[in-house]
């Protein structure tokens, strides 16, 4: 219990540091993100690159088909397993617990997302909307007390989450074939390279996984690892209904997701996903 408690206050300490000091360093802040992007795909997103430009055209034909189903089809099994004994538990207590605490660790966990943003928004060009998630970041760690509350929101501040699968989506990319992972759920084989990309150009990750120090502030793989569960567990406790529903009323539960996912992804790709629309799975897009 003691190192629990240990670990949580090191997590809470250690985004509490990134959080303070990256808001007052917002004149630098697009630049030095800008910079960390550039240096990180020199090493390692280039060579991705070149690699599915090669075959991209191969890619486009299988786009959307499987892989290897049946191993997918087992690993989906093994994963609604996993939900049961453990995901949707941990998720009905969360749920149980005040709105705002609920709220305000959703709004946290956002907020850190937002780190992964901004600098996906410099590579697609989308220079307004690299802004306006920045601007959310500084409102949201300062008024926002650390990003426990989302104030930009209600300024007007549109803050859609991105990361490198829909960079390179954006790019023109196909997703090439689907397929589930263990734990992690359903992806494709560009949404795979852009996880593994994720962290060499996100800031959180660079001071917790990657273990380097940004503005004096440097982390663990607990830290990150926390975040990413939490995450889990409030998207989750967001899609209970949603998920009873679909498992109830779908005949084939397996294809169900991997529409669902795909839908999804397209939208965000496109950016043509709306919380207003009229989806059952708004949240799946948050």
């Amino acid at each position: 219990m003691q190192n629990i408690n240990f670990h949580t206050n090191n997590l809470i300490i250690n985004s509490t540091k990134l959080l303070i000091v990256l808001p007052f360093c917002t004149g630098k802040i697009l630049n030095i993100l800008y910079i960390v992007t550039i240096m990180s795909l020199k090493k390692t997103i280039i060579l991705i690159l070149a690699s599915v430009f090669l075959m991209s055209t191969s890619l486009k034909a299988q786009s959307e088909k499987e892989c290897f189903e049946k191993v997918s089809r087992n690993i989906f099994k093994f994963n609604q397993g996993f939900d049961r004994a453990v995901l949707k538990p941990i998720a009905k207590g969360y749920n149980k617990l005040p709105e705002p605490i609920k709220k305000g660790t959703g709004n946290f966990t956002s907020n850190i997302g937002t780190l992964l943003t901004v600098p996906n928004h410099v590579l697609q060009g989308q220079w307004k909307l690299a802004g306006e998630s920045s601007a959310s970041f500084l409102i949201n760690s300062t008024i926002g007390i650390l990003g426990f509350g989302n104030p930009a929101a209600k300024l007007g501040f549109k803050n859609q989450q991105e990361d490198i699968g829909q960079t390179l989506g954006a790019y023109g990319f196909g997703a090439g074939c689907y397929f589930v992972m263990p734990i992690l759920g359903p992806t494709t084989f560009r949404d795979s390279i852009g996880m593994v990309a994720d962290t060499f150009i996100d800031p959180f990750a660079h001071v917790t996984i990657r273990e380097h120090e940004l503005f004096s502030v440097s982390g663990s793989n607990i830290d990150y690892f926390s975040v990413k569960g939490a995450t889990a567990v409030d998207f989750r406790a967001d899609n209970m209904t949603n998920i009873e529903s679909l498992e109830k009323n779908s005949i084939d539960i397996y294809a169900a997701f991997k529409s669902l996912y795909l839908q999804s992804t397209e939208k965000k790709i496109n950016n043509t996903f709306s919380l207003e629309d009229d989806d059952d799975w708004a949240d799946f897009n948050k």
